[in-house]
Order: structure tokens, then C-alpha cells, then sequence
């Protein structure tokens, strides 16, 4: 017997604040600590580009793909516009996501969370990739349904709502989202969250989509002066318990549960974040006073240079760094290997590839 689809009640749902106020409160105290500490970074490009692709990684891991961030980076080092194997394009899945995010940044100083951002975002999501034949960048036009590859309907562990709802679903989801109706706005998009997964408005990336949304939140709210909030790490380290309480809402209606799920990885991603973007910044700050004995003039730039892609090409590098000679940067790089910052790939002759193996290991 084939299941029913599920079409999730309006927003905004009754939740028990009272259950919740502990969670709530500590949620808040660690995001406040992370957002005074990203305040005052004089350069935010520094972290923007190593903890989004970290970010992008770990959402797209929880989708299947195996690629790490140093995957990532060596691909970008390469300068490769081909995907010849299955890790190869994992990277490009993640790539996208980390395009998809940029782009979405942007588009907030201009539009709210809502229905054109969403399909403009997964139209780069799924550029050239597995599942850009699933109408990329529009919402779905048939009935799906979430279970084992391969499994029927009727062995389906969900079945979201049919294409005739998810227009009047998303319009009720949209109005919630940017509403200030809700008591609080961490259980706002916890709520918003589970609704949009719950909807289930695309053939392919909702799970992406749906979580690249939280920190564009949290940044059009001003409760971070950037989207550096990234928590996929929670949800992929604890994986079943993610899928299992977002099925709790759907089939028993328990929000408390997972609210106090989504609170708990708020407060102890914001934590991790912020050892993180110390540990980057007390290593820019070291190594930017090492330099400063360096009797060379792009030394700071090529350092600028190495925090954002921490795996990088003598080609990419000479795009970057107006030197009046190549010479001028292979000398550079030499002094950049000698005092340890940098490590050059050996058995290379064309396309030197160095690594920033400390800013690696920060972001493991």
C-alpha cells in the first residue's frame, strides 16, 4: 500500500518555551561570543573563504560525497575544468555549494529569504553536476519520496508533500521566515528549518539548500556580523540523530525534541567556530610579524593569498601577486618554503603546487 504524502501544518507551530529556556539561553550566550570575537576582525576574508569551504564539505558529506577540504583545494590548485573520476566530482558539488552561498550572501542586501533567492541558489548549486537534470533551479513537478536506493514508495521512509502544495507551503514558509512573530529567532530557524526539509520544494539539494539557509539567517537577523556559523559538522557527526527528530516532527509532532537538537548544535558550533577562527588568527598574526623580517614587498600579499586557499599554484599565484617578474615570485615562494610556511609538492616541474599545511590542520 503506497504511504501518503505529508503536508506539514502552517507555520508558525505551538512550541513549549518552557521546556526549552536552558537550551535557549545557552544557544544564545556562545552565538553572542562567536559574533563579538568576528566584530572586530580587521580582515574577515581571512576566515570567509577556508570555513565556508569547510562548511561546504561537511553539508555535502551528509549527502554521500566522500571529498575533503584538501581535496578541494588541490583541485582549485590544479586548475582543473574536468571531472574525471567520482572524488573529482564530489569537489565540484562542493564547489558549487561554496559558489551558491557567496552568491546568496549577496543577494540578501538585496531581496529577503524567499521563493527567487532559493531557486537562484540551486540553479549554482546543482551547475554540472549530479542532479542538474532534476529541474535545477525550479521546484519539483512530481511526487518523490525519501527512502533506500532503489526502494519503492511503499518502503519510503518519507514522502513530502505532492507539487500541488509546496507553492502555498513555501509561501506560508516564507512569511514565517522573515516574520518577527516568533518569541525567539533560534527556535525561529530551527523552526523554518525542519519546515523547509519537511516541504521538500526541489528534486535534488534540499538538504544543502535547507542548511545553507541557517547562517544566512542568522546574518540577515544581525545576530552575526558574518555567516561564519556553519553547524553541518554537528549534524553530519551525528547524522541519525538529524533525520531521525526531523521524522519525529513529521509523524508525532515532537518540536521540543528536535529544537533542543538544533539549540544544542548552535551552541557548541558557535563554541568550535570561535576556537577555530582564534587559532587562524593568532597564525596570520604570528606569521604577519615573522614576514615583516622578510626583505620582500609581497610577502604580506602571498600570505593574504595562502589563508585563503591554503593549496596554491605558481600560476594562480602570478594572477594574483603584479610582480615585475616571474623570477620576483619564484624567489618569494623560495623564502616562503625556507622559514616552513610553505611546503612545494615534490616531482613537479610545470605548475609548482605549494601547501599551508598548518592552516590545513586547523581546519580538520
Amino acid at each position: 500500500m503506497a504511504k501518503t504524502p505529508f503536508i506539514p501544518p502552517k507555520l508558525p507551530s505551538k512550541i513549549d518555551y518552557s521546556s526549552l529556556i536552558k537550551e535557549i539561553g545557552r544557544a544564545h550566550d556562545a552565538l553572542g561570543q562567536l559574533n563579538g570575537l568576528l566584530v572586530n576582525i580587521p580582515n574577515p576574508g581571512l576566515l570567509t573563504v577556508p570555513l565556508l569551504t569547510k562548511e561546504a564539505v561537511l553539508s555535502s558529506r551528509i549527502e554521500g560525497t566522500q571529498a575533503t577540504i584538501k581535496d578541494v583545494f588541490e583541485y582549485e590548485a590544479e586548475a582543473k575544468t574536468t571531472e574525471d573520476d567520482a572524488k573529482e566530482r564530489d569537489v565540484r558539488e562542493i564547489i558549487n555549494y561554496r559558489l551558491a552561498m557567496d552568491f546568496a550572501i549577496e543577494e540578501l542586501a538585496k531581496r529577503p529569504i524567499a521563493e527567487n533567492l532559493l531557486k537562484r541558489t540551486h540553479h549554482i548549486l546543482l551547475d554540472s553536476v549530479r542532479g542538474a537534470h532534476k529541474e535545477r533551479g525550479n521546484f519539483r513537478k512530481s511526487q518523490v519520496y525519501i527512502g533506500l536506493p532503489n526502494s519503492k514508495i511503499e518502503e519510503a521512509a518519507y514522502v513530502p508533500p505532492p507539487p500541488s502544495e509546496i507553492l502555498p507551503l513555501l509561501s506560508n514558509w516564507e512569511t514565517y521566515i522573515n516574520s518577527e512573530e516568533e518569541k525567539d529567532v533560534l527556535v525561529q530557524i530551527g523552526t523554518a528549518h525542519y519546515q523547509f526539509e519537511a516541504i521538500h520544494p526541489f528534486m535534488d539539494g534540499n538538504g544543502r539548500i535547507g542548511r545553507l539557509i541557517i547562517p544566512l539567517f542568522l546574518y540577515q537577523r544581525k545576530l552575526l556580523s558574518h555567516p561564519l556559523l556553519y553547524i553541518s559538522e554537528y549534524f553530519e557527526s551525528r547524522r541519525n540523530d538529524y533525520y531521525s527528530l526531523l521524522n519525529g516532527v513529521s509523524e508525532e509532532g515532537a518540536w521540543e525534541p528536535w529544537l533542543r537538537f538544533f539549540l544544542g548544535a548552535v551552541e557548541l558550533q558557535s563554541l568550535k567556530t570561535q576556537t577555530v577562527v582564534l587559532k587562524i588568527l593568532v597564525l596570520y598574526r604570528k606569521l604577519k610579524e615573522e614576514l615583516s623580517q622578510v626583505n620582500a614587498v609581497h610577502a604580506v600579499s602571498l600570505l593574504d593569498i595562502i589563508f585563503a586557499s591554503p593549496i596554491i599554484s605558481f600560476v594562480s599565484i602570478k594572477k594574483r601577486i603584479r610582480a615585475r617578474s616571474y623570477q620576483t615570485i619564484y624567489n618569494l615562494l623560495d623564502k616562503f618554503v625556507k622559514s616552513g610556511i610553505l611546503k612545494e609538492v615534490p616531482g613537479r616541474k610545470r605548475n609548482r603546487i605549494f601547501v599551508f599545511q598548518r592552516l590545513l590542520d586547523i581546519l580538520k
